[in-house]
């Protein structure tokens, strides 16, 4: 039976406007980059073969210079990002190999998502051809028109997206082609598919699988890396005193 190849894209080319001209995947939290967060999630997930970084052309060397020294595993290719996102993945696209059989694309500044929820959008991915990771929201959703609210959206209907997308390869470079000729511009891979005319569906993601976009979320990370510390330092802990077993008494040896 055939391995499936599933390559990941992150575009990381983004300004970072909202964050005040910082580029956010650059960005350290605890010393180390967002975006080495989020490739060591992606590395450490069995069904990810390769994986696409769309970075700013001006950061190239410094990228290529993090992902020596961070050593990964799997072969991980920077590509020069475009002035937006769209181009940015597209760039990606145009260089992943043409036998891979799924492309997951997630936001390089999406660091807490995990890799088993990175494996099960893939899963579903494989059995429909497009699936996005994404929570309900629990918030009441107004429909505007400038500062006049025009009606409410029922909350059973709303949800939030969140990344990775994934989609079968020929299924996003067809999505792509189309937006391309009908000067099409979505706000993510998913909306592009939608245009095509695909269906897409979706798993439950993670209330933890933020987007840091904002000096704010800084925060909110900052507190979500020290619990991810923690639970693995129990883990370790775990791990450790079944290796060697329960402790016996002195007196019995």
């Amino acid at each position: 039976m055939k391995e499936r190849k599933v390559a990941a894209i992150l575009p990381a080319a983004g300004l970072g406007v909202r964050m005040g001209l910082h580029k956010k995947p650059l960005l350290k939290l605890d010393d180390t980059p967002i975006l080495v967060h989020t490739l060591r999630k992606f590395s450490t997930c069995q069904d990810i073969t390769e994986i696409f970084i769309a970075a700013p052309p001006e950061d190239m060397a410094e990228i290529q210079t993090m992902l020596k020294r961070e050593d990964l595993g799997k072969s991980v290719t920077a590509v020069p990002g475009g002035s937006h996102r769209q181009e940015s993945v597209e760039n990606c696209l145009r260089v992943v190999p043409p036998d891979t059989d799924l492309v997951a694309v997630h936001d390089a500044v999406r660091p807490f998502v995990s890799p088993a929820l990175i494996s099960a959008v893939i899963e579903e991915a494989a059995k429909t051809g497009a699936a996005i990771l994404g929570v309900l929201s629990v918030d009441t959703v107004k429909q505007v028109e400038r500062t006049r609210i025009l009606g409410t959206l029922p909350r059973e209907r709303i949800v939030l997206a969140q990344t990775p997308q994934v989609f079968r390869y020929d299924v996003l470079k067809r999505a792509f082609a189309k937006a391309r000729e009908e000067d099409f511009h979505g706000t993510d891979e998913a909306s592009l598919v939608e245009h095509l005319g695909e269906e897409i569906t979706v798993v439950p993601g993670s209330e933890r699988n933020i987007k840091i976009t904002k000096p704010s979320d800084l925060d909110l990370a900052r507190f979500y890396l020290e619990q991810e510390r923690h639970t693995l330092g129990e883990a370790s802990t775990a791990t450790g005193v079944l290796a060697r077993g329960p402790r016996r008494p002195a007196g019995n040896r």
